[in-house]
C-alpha cells in the first residue's frame, strides 16, 4: 500500500514560480513525487531545466516572466483549458541586487521589488482569479528570514520579503470571505545550500554556519517539505503564518 504523505498532492493542480533550479526545482520535484496531477514549473530562463524535466510526466515547464500581466493570463487561460482550475501556487521567484545603503542605486531598488514584490501580487491576482471560482486553494509564499529580521546591505531584498509577508496576512483574511478555503503562508528560509550559497567566500560561509544552533545549512529539499506540508490538506486549518526553516538561526 503506497504510504498516504506521498500522496499529499494527489490530483491537484499546483505551479511554482522560479522554478527552474534551487528551490524552485526542489518545491516542484516534492510536489510531483507527491502525486500532484501537473505541476507547472515557470521561470524566466527554463535552460537550466531541460534536463531535469523530463523525468517527470507530471511536470509542465512554462517560460514566464511574474511581472508581465500578459503573460500570465495566457498561463491562467491555459491551466483552465488544460485542467479547468489550479489547486496551489508556490511564489518563488525571486532575485537580489545586494549593497550597503549609501551605495545601493535606484534600479536595484526597483528591480528587487518588481521581481520580489510586485511579481508576487501579479501571480497571485492570476491564480487566486481561479481558485475563487472553486474556493478553496493554497498559496505559499517564499519569504526569508531577511524579512523577518532584517540584514545589512540587502535593504530592497528586506523590504521585498517583509512586504510578501504582509500581503500573505492580509490575503488568508481576504481570501476566506465568504466560507473559502483558500489559505495562504510564507516560509521563511535561512542559509540554505544552494547555488547562491556556495558563490559564497569559504570564511563567511563558516562564519554564517557557525550561527546556525544545528550547525550546518538547511537543504533544498527542507524548503521543500515545508511547501508540501502548507500546501496540503494537512495544514487545512493553518492560514496567514510565517513558517522559519532555518536551523534555530532566529529565535
Amino acid at each position: 500500500m503506497m504510504n498516504k504523505l506521498t500522496q499529499d498532492m494527489q490530483g491537484k493542480v499546483c505551479v511554482v514560480t522560479g522554478a527552474a533550479r534551487g528551490l524552485g526545482r526542489a518545491i516542484s520535484e516534492r510536489l510531483a513525487g507527491a502525486g500532484a496531477k501537473r505541476v507547472y514549473v515557470c521561470d524566466i530562463n527554463l535552460a537550466p531545466a531541460h534536463a531535469w524535466l523530463e523525468q517527470y510526466p507530471n511536470i509542465t515547464g512554462v517560460e514566464l516572466d511574474v511581472c508581465d500581466p500578459a503573460a500570465l493570463a495566457q498561463l491562467s487561460a491555459r491551466i483552465v483549458a488544460d485542467h479547468g482550475r489550479v489547486d496551489v501556487l508556490v511564489n518563488n521567484a525571486g532575485i537580489t541586487r545586494d549593497a550597503l545603503l549609501d551605495k545601493m542605486t535606484a534600479s536595484d531598488w526597483d528591480l528587487v521589488l518588481n521581481v520580489n514584490l510586485k511579481g508576487v501580487f501579479l501571480v497571485t491576482q492570476a491564480m487566486y482569479s481561479l481558485m475563487k471560482v472553486q474556493m478553496q486553494g493554497a498559496i505559499v509564499t517564499i519569504s526569508s528570514i531577511v524579512g523577518t529580521d532584517g540584514n545589512i546591505g540587502q535593504s530592497n531584498y528586506a523590504a521585498s520579503k517583509g512586504g510578501v509577508i504582509a500581503m500573505t496576512k492580509g490575503w488568508a483574511k481576504e481570501f476566506a470571505r465568504g466560507g473559502a478555503q483558500i489559505r495562504a503562508n510564507c516560509i521563511a528560509p535561512g542559509f540554505i545550500n544552494t547555488e547562491m550559497t556556495r558563490a559564497v567566500p569559504e570564511k563567511v560561509l563558516e562564519k554564517m554556519t557557525a550561527r546556525i544552533p544545528l550547525g550546518r545549512l538547511g537543504e533544498p529539499r527542507d524548503i521543500a517539505e515545508g511547501v508540501l506540508f502548507l500546501a496540503s490538506d494537512r495544514a487545512r486549518y493553518i492560514t496567514g503564518q510565517v513558517l522559519k526553516i532555518d536551523g534555530g538561526l532566529v529565535l
